[in-house]
């Protein structure tokens, strides 16, 4: 395979290196130098979970939570989380290898040399009568200097594998402290895939300000109670500074997104942009209010507090936010919002414009259904998503089938299938992946329809006509099936790859020589064949299996050209001038007709009689 998770990971950890300030001489080595590289990808995968976990941007302000050095009590980190009201320990063992990465085990020694009651309790030295160093006495100081450190709760995260011990074992092991293990398979699907797709910054919860000046009533809220399939839920209509809704998706992109149809950097390319951006920066006034439809924002608890100590002002506390509907809104003000801290653009563009926010409370609980909650705020996001030219692959993008092939194509094969556009964007501008990694939505819909045996189909149907309901749900509707569509996958990029080889052959353009029509016009017919007559889809023997199709074409086409059924495409005549026989050939049409898909079953199928 070409890609790994364990390479992307590492990729991420050098990307990462790179943010290092050049007076961090230790992240800043040589590529030859192996100890030093090692060492240096260790300490950052530690910036990658602190980065990840907490959402800590700056390198500096990581840097200095991290304690990894001698005599630091077996704590590798810490950071204290005041949202949480947490203090969290952090033992890091980064392998250099992929096989030991997901192999090799944190010893219970090494668990146990963890000295957080000792040090949470003002030990200066270690039971060995060895001082600790100064960033473990830079952690004394910061716990202590928490005023209400006595409502904190003290956390281990193990950043290694772990070997058979249960939970229980483990809180003995660790002094009775909780402890939270991030495994292989954890660091992947919860540090590797967030960073790319830009969905880390995950705040339970999140306090909006609210200005009271405008209002003409005591409350700042309009409430409403509605019943549901799920449960019971309340709507709130409030307007919320435009300058707040501008900062939250400045900050969280694609994490308060995930409900929406759309990603954050697809929210860019739409002219509706330049309206809501003029609306704020050319007038001083608020018909924003007026102009705007509004945001609509899904929550599982929304608390209002309107005696905040500031006259005029409330705040609104949401937990778990998702933005379903007005991203573009949102976008845009995120935009002006960044514009205006970087100071390419007047701060005060926001006084007193306001927006529209409906949040949808649905108050859940632990033993809430939560497949049937998911189903609700699906269908809630398809319906206030139905006024704006949303595109059907768009309304498609968050159906559970596709978050699950999703997420069964990264955690099988390393690979990152973007069913919403630009999703990951972030991966790509930090250079944490490559875009040969990307699988489109929509390429990947036609393969699923080649592994149908429709190859016509797949190269006939628009993008609309391919995501239409019907369609959709008739194609892609069994996760079980991703080692087919991965193979399918596999084939197409080895066809890709066999028809930019013959690119710089003028003679010879898309190999017709040598395959006929395969690569230019037939590649989900090829792929269609391949999935049919292969009995191990095996994706390292991709070459064995596409090759002997492929050097059967030419015969393929000399069989179907003939056929009385495909005299629409293919047409031998008489040319009158010269009496002489002229082929009109369409392999456009015939590749995208309703005769391929049996012609290539019998000639195939023939073929492996013979």
């Amino acid at each position: 395979m070409p890609y790994s998770k364990y390479r992307t990971l590492v990729h991420i950890l050098d990307q990462i290196r790179k943010e290092a300030p050049q007076e961090f001489k230790r992240y800043h080595v040589l590529e030859s130098d192996t100890d030093k590289l090692d060492q240096a990808r260790s300490r950052t995968f530690i910036h990658l979970f602190l980065k990840v976990r907490f959402g800590i941007l700056d390198f500096k302000e990581r840097e200095y939570f991290i304690t990894d050095q001698a005599y630091d009590g077996g704590i590798d980190a810490y950071f204290i989380n005041e949202e949480t009201k947490a203090v969290y320990f952090i033992q890091s063992k980064f392998r250099t290898t992929q096989n030991n990465f997901q192999e090799k085990y944190i010893s219970f020694d090494e668990l146990l040399r963890m000295d957080v009651d000792r040090i949470t309790e003002g030990a200066e030295k270690d039971e060995d009568d060895n001082p600790y160093n100064g960033k473990i006495k830079q952690l004394q100081r910061d716990i202590n200097n928490v005023p209400d450190i006595g409502r904190y709760s003290y956390e281990i995260i193990i950043l290694a594998n772990l070997k058979g011990c249960k939970p229980s074992k483990l809180r003995k092991m660790t002094s009775g402290f909780s402890a939270t293990v991030f495994d292989y398979e954890k660091t992947y699907n919860e540090l590797v895939f967030p960073v790319v797709s830009g969905t880390y910054y995950n705040e339970k919860e999140l306090c909006i300000r609210l200005n009271l000046s405008n209002t003409t009533q005591s409350s700042s809220r309009i409430s409403y109670n509605v019943n549901t399939v799920f449960k019971s839920c309340d709507i709130s209509l409030v307007f919320v500074p435009t300058s707040e809704i501008g900062k939250i998706l400045y900050k969280y992109k694609n994490s308060i997104l995930k409900y929406n149809p759309r990603s954050y950097l697809e929210l860019s390319n739409n002219n509706v942009n330049r309206d809501i951006s003029r609306t704020i920066t050319e007038r001083s006034t608020n018909e924003f209010a007026l102009f705007n439809n509004g945001i609509t924002m899904l929550s599982d608890g929304t608390n209002f507090n309107e005696r905040v100590g500031v006259k005029d002002q409330a705040q609104v506390i949401v937990t778990n936010p998702q933005i379903i509907n007005g991203g573009q809104t949102a976008y845009t003000l995120s935009r002006l919002y960044e514009q205006s801290i970087k100071g390419k653009i007047a701060e005060n563009i926001f006084v007193n414009k306001e927006v529209l926010v409906k949040i949808i409370t649905f108050n859940v609980e632990p033993n809430d259904d939560q497949t049937q909650q998911l189903s609700l705020i699906e269908d809630i996001s398809k319906a206030t998503n139905q006024q704006t030219p949303v595109e059907e692959a768009d309304r498609r993008s968050n159906d559970k089938i596709q978050i699950e092939i999703q997420r069964e194509l990264f955690e099988n094969y390393g690979f990152y299938y973007e069913r919403k556009r630009g999703e990951f964007a972030d991966g790509i501008k930090e250079k944490y992946i490559k875009r040969s990694q990307i699988i489109d939505r929509d390429i990947f819909l036609r393969l699923c329809m080649a592994c149908d045996f429709r190859p016509a189909t797949a190269r006939r149907n628009s993008s609309k006509i391919l995501f239409r309901e019907d369609n959709f749900s008739k194609t892609l509707s069994n996760k079980d099936r991703v080692h087919e569509y991965f193979f399918a996958y596999r084939c197409y990029s080895l066809l890709n790859e066999l028809e930019r080889s013959f690119s710089k052959e003028p003679n010879n353009q898309y190999g017709v020589v040598n395959y006929g029509q395969a690569l230019r016009y037939g590649k989900y017919a090829v792929i269609a064949v391949c999935n049919l007559l292969s009995q191990d889809k095996t994706i390292e023997n991709i070459n064995e299996i596409v090759e002997p199709i492929l050097s059967n074409w030419l015969k393929f086409e000399a069989y179907a050209v003939p056929l009385p059924t495909n005299s629409t495409y293919f047409r031998i005549y008489m040319d009158p001038d010269t009496t002489e026989k002229q082929k009109e050939l369409n392999y456009s049409g015939y590749y995208k007709g309703r005769t391929l898909d049996e012609d290539l079953l019998k000639f195939f199928f023939e073929m492996q009689k013979n």
